[in-house]
């Protein structure tokens, strides 16, 4: 099947860390799906209230900072108008770091379970990734995406909706296994690294799209930004990797896929969420939007197809800016990999050419625009697809 993806601005400018889909496991066919009942506010509001909890899959490595004697807190910044394009702004003065780089993690959080709540937002993201909620790449840095994973949080729980590390959300927010665990890499670690091409043309004459590095591998596998992993692991020289080398990632493993209900996208706050029929919240994703406001999709919309490790299929017309695009004058397909343009997922809407799916550069997941589609971390679609089916809605609000 051919998809003609609207979803991948700017892809190939990547940075170095690193339509239509098409895949090896399309869920095809109609599916009639739950009894929806649905949550008497259209999203959990900035201070409304409707959902409970729970949430998909992962594996990396930085120092991690001590812990501070006093909660971090996320300073809510402004909320972006209604149809902004412009993702909002952190007021000056907004902390943004846990803490700075401390010691190598002690060997208590690799294998104890601390029993107290996060103390700081490293620990927090870690956490909330217990829930199915993901604050984008964990990164230890306190911002809107993180603002928002708390604030989905304290809605599910029916706490005030502060967006910060308070104490009524610590306490809800225990830490229930270790933080961080020891990855030991493997050969198959080492197998199938490439540098992905430049151009258009050369990616789609590539055999496949997969990682470039194992350090890259490794932050996907653990949803973790790059440089935590870097501050994880000071001694670690990650351009000399053998097998049978040991590194420190964040414990961040999402609960089992569960069928959803419906999904709903805001695009004021640049996010998704998952709920089951009784509007219990299963997940909470960053996600990105179209940057031309007039081809977003808004209203309900229904799930058309599911398919995972899509191909995708170029079509230089919805690249004028490219000026590759603008020479080449025929549509090419890219084969798969978690560097295809659309990553490892392809959640196709009832709306043609439009659909969620997963990038090669989830460290830009909301805050850069997309020519329509919603772009997902690729864990984060992935967890999407297992949930997803047929038919179910899809609620795309301002």
């Amino acid at each position: 099947m051919l998809l003609l993806g609207l979803g991948v601005f700017g892809f190939l400018r990547r940075p170095p860390r690193t339509g239509v889909a098409t895949g090896s496991n399309s869920a095809s066919g109609v599916s009639n799906g739950p009894v929806v009942r649905v949550p008497t506010q259209p999203f959990p509001a900035q201070g409304g209230s409707p959902a409970p909890v729970p949430g998909p899959t992962v594996s990396v490595t930085p120092t991690v900072p001590p812990a501070v004697s006093r909660p971090v807190p996320v300073t809510p910044p402004p909320s972006a108008p209604t149809g902004s394009s412009n993702p909002p702004v952190l007021p000056s003065g907004t902390p943004t770091s846990v803490a700075p780089a401390g010691p190598v993690i002690s060997p208590e959080l690799l294998s104890a379970i601390p029993d107290r709540p996060p103390t700081n937002i490293l620990e927090a993201q870690i956490v909330l990734s217990c829930f199915g909620i993901s604050s984008g790449s964990i990164d230890g840095v306190g911002g809107y995406q993180t603002m928002q994973a708390l604030r989905a949080f304290q809605n599910s729980k029916g706490l005030d909706e502060s967006g910060r590390l308070d104490p009524d959300t610590q306490e809800q927010l225990r830490i229930v296994r270790p933080l961080f665990r020891r990855v030991v890499l493997k050969p198959e670690d080492f197998e199938g690294l490439a540098t992905v091409p430049d151009t258009w043309l050369g990616k789609s004459k590539a055999p496949h799209l997969g990682f470039e590095t194992v350090l890259e591998s490794l932050a996907e596998r653990s949803h973790a930004s790059p440089t935590l992993l870097r501050r994880l692991n000071p001694g670690v020289d990650w351009s000399a990797l053998q097998p049978g080398q040991e590194v420190v990632v964040p414990n961040s493993v999402y609960p089992p896929a569960r069928r959803a209900a419906l999904a709903r996208i805001s695009l004021e706050h640049r996010h998704l969420r998952v709920f089951d029929a009784d509007g219990n919240l299963l997940a909470h994703f960053p996600c990105s939007i179209g940057r031309i406001a007039e081809r977003r999709p808004v209203g309900e919309l229904e799930v058309a197809s599911v398919v995972r490790n899509p191909n995708y299929t170029f079509n230089p017309s919805v690249f004028p800016e490219s000026e590759e695009a603008r020479t080449l004058g025929r549509r090419l397909v890219l084969p798969a990999g978690p560097n295809n343009p659309v990553g490892v997922a392809w959640i196709g809407l009832s709306r043609a050419g439009y659909g969620i799916h997963g990038t090669p550069v989830p460290e830009m997941v909301g805050r850069t625009e997309s020519h329509g589609c919603f772009r997902l971390a690729n864990w984060n679609a992935d967890y999407l697809r297992r949930m997803a089916w047929v038919g179910m809605p899809i609620w795309v609000e301002l």
